[in-house]
């Protein structure tokens, strides 16, 4: 097995797309013949990942993130201004195309795009103007000034992970000659708990795979951190990968797999190269591949590469993708520990657990206990970003209060923190003494501060806009109801709310939360939910005050009809 296989699907649509901007009918064709997969298949996929597109893209491509934290609308509107390009339109001489993506993990390095599926990070006015000269010019990408493509970590504290790096090989040493009991009996005595939120044991996790009834078994590394906010896995994918891969190592020998694979997510596609040589000099350490140091435990490890589909993070909708398939999540049980990747037990952990298996098989469970609460063992690395003087990757034992996060982080003024991105929880003041912890405040990762400069309201409309656009269409609670939050919030942000729309708002929360299919839409209305809970003066402030007002403006809505029947007279209006 290759680090990379080429010939996977989304690999392929990717390396076409690069060539001839985008996918046309005949391209889908040749590619199903190629690899020998149904051409409805290939099309499914095309259709699904927003990275992929039907109609032609300019030779630069550009999407704008709209993530609070990492987005700036009016610098894209700048460079749209000056290349005269409309958003979401390519240019008529095909130049230049423009767009918004969902949050691309930069959150701690300001407004950021990418360009070309390469990340730039801390734009500026002048940065677009400069940009635009460099387009109009058509100066390729690659003579662009390399410093806007530099992306530092931002490690601003450091704990049990992030303190020490791990020496290639050293796990693996610590444990030669234990058997695969003892290395699981170290990771579940340890207490670790996923780290993606969920908290489910990992030695269970790990056990239950492991005792499945199966000739194959497989490693899944989850690092497809999609949730606004959350930049956590790109610090450890660029500095620990060693440790990652050591982990995933550790893990496949306990439950006997003899593959593994790496879901990198689209938007860390520039990271790719180096993981990959990371791989290769483990293989040449003898620390992947056959008899891996001796003891006769073979394993490998392949990277497959997201193409922008927030859904992926869920790990059943990213085992469809590894598969080649449109990344809907599946009907739950069986669970993938019985039947995961191609019908195979296997094990899904994000990059953050698999590090922190890697350090306790090195360091012991002892070792790990001394840090977090009783039912909460060990770190947690937070990616703080939003109104703060110094965003970037903080690590605190579990049990830390938010209010300590915040002082650290040097935010003042705050009105609001979302714990969790906006699938996890929206706090107020009244919860600054709460912990991160999975008994108290759990979280993936995400931490954004808002200041009482900001507009709340807005921050919960991009954040339903964010779930109405990421949604995969599977269940209709889901497809439905986040539009229909979203188009119930655009009505009471533009102030032509009532009292009864915003008890509708409620009601289509409390059924997208209890009918949706998988976790995305579970989640999705917890914005909603959590800011008419804690802060209804927001909405309150912005409703009339009278029983009904439409939901749209039906007059407007018929121009197109006076247009196409060149009428404009009264009797064509309402």
């Amino acid at each position: 097995m290759t680090p990379y296989p080429p010939e996977h699907l989304l690999h392929v649509l990717h390396e076409h797309q690069q060539q001839f901007l985008y996918i046309s009918d005949q391209a889908i064709c040749e590619i199903a013949s190629r690899l020998k997969l149904p051409r409805a298949q290939v099309e499914a996929v095309t259709e699904f990942y927003a990275f992929f597109h039907r109609a032609p893209r300019g030779r630069f491509d550009i999407l704008f993130s709209n993530c609070t934290s990492c987005g700036d609308q009016k610098l894209m509107q700048q460079l749209c201004d000056r290349l005269e390009v409309s958003v979401d339109q390519t240019r008529s001489d095909g130049l230049i195309s423009i767009g918004q993506t969902s949050c691309i993990g930069m959150c701690d390095h300001g407004a950021s795009a990418l360009v070309n599926g390469l990340t730039i990070t801390s734009l500026s006015e002048q940065i677009i103007e400069e940009m635009a000269s460099l387009i109009e010019s058509e100066t390729p990408v690659s003579a662009w000034p390399t410093s806007w493509f530099q992306i530092g970590n931002n490690i601003r504290k450091e704990g049990l992970l992030l303190t020490e790096s791990l020496e290639a090989g050293a796990a693996l040493k610590a444990i030669a000659g234990r058997s695969s009991d003892e290395i699981l009996n170290e990771i579940t005595a340890s207490g670790l708990k996923g780290r993606g939120g969920a908290g489910f044991s990992t030695g269970l996790k790990w056990k239950l795979c492991r005792d499945a009834d199966s000739d194959l078994r497989y490693v899944v590394c989850n690092a497809d951190e999609g949730e606004p906010g959350t930049f956590k896995d790109r610090i450890l994918l660029n500095s620990h990968a060693d440790t990652l891969f050591e982990g995933m190592t550790i893990c496949g020998q306990v439950i006997g797999a003899t593959q593994g694979y790496l879901y990198l997510r689209g938007e860390y596609r520039y990271m790719l190269d180096a993981l990959q040589a990371t791989l290769q000099s483990r293989h040449e350490a003898g620390l992947l591949g056959s008899n891996i140091l001796g003891s006769g435990f073979d394993f490998d490890i392949s990277i497959v590469v997201g193409a922008g589909a927030y859904i992926c993070g869920e790990e059943s909708a990213l085992i469809e993708s590894i598969e080649e398939k449109p990344g809907i999540p599946r009907i739950r049980p069986p669970f993938p520990v019985t039947s995961g990747l191609w019908g195979k037990p296997t094990v899904v952990n994000n990059v953050e657990t698999l590090v922190a298996a890697a350090r306790i098989a090195l360091h012991g469970h002892q070792w790990f206990e001394t840090s977090g609460t009783w039912q909460s063992k060990g770190s947690k690395l937070l990616s703080v970003s939003g109104d703060c003087a110094r965003p970037g990757i903080y690590e605190y034992p579990f049990g830390t209060t938010v209010q300590q996060i915040l002082d650290d982080a040097g935010a003042e003024n705050v009105q609001a923190v979302q714990v969790g991105g906006p699938a996890g929880r929206l706090i107020g003041e009244d919860h600054f003494s709460n912990h991160i912890a999975f008994e108290d405040i759990a979280t993936g990762g995400s931490f954004m501060i808002f200041d009482k400069s900001h507009d709340l309201l807005e921050v919960i409309s991009n954040f339903t806009h964010f779930f109405a656009h990421e949604s995969c269409g599977f269940c209709t609670p889901c497809r439905v109801g986040t539009r229909l939050l979203k188009n119930g919030l655009d009505k009471i942000c533009s102030g032509h709310g009532t009292a009864h729309d915003l008890d509708e708002l409620q009601r289509t929360a409390a059924l997208v939360s209890r009918r949706s299919h998988c976790g995305l839409g579970m989640t999705a209305p917890n914005p909603v939910r959590d800011g008419i809970k804690s802060f209804p003066q927001l909405f309150e402030a912005k409703l009339l005050h009278k029983e009904m007002e439409p939901e749209f403006n039906l007059d407007a809505s018929l121009e197109e009809a006076r247009s196409l029947t060149n009428r404009d007279d009264a009797e064509a209006h309402l």
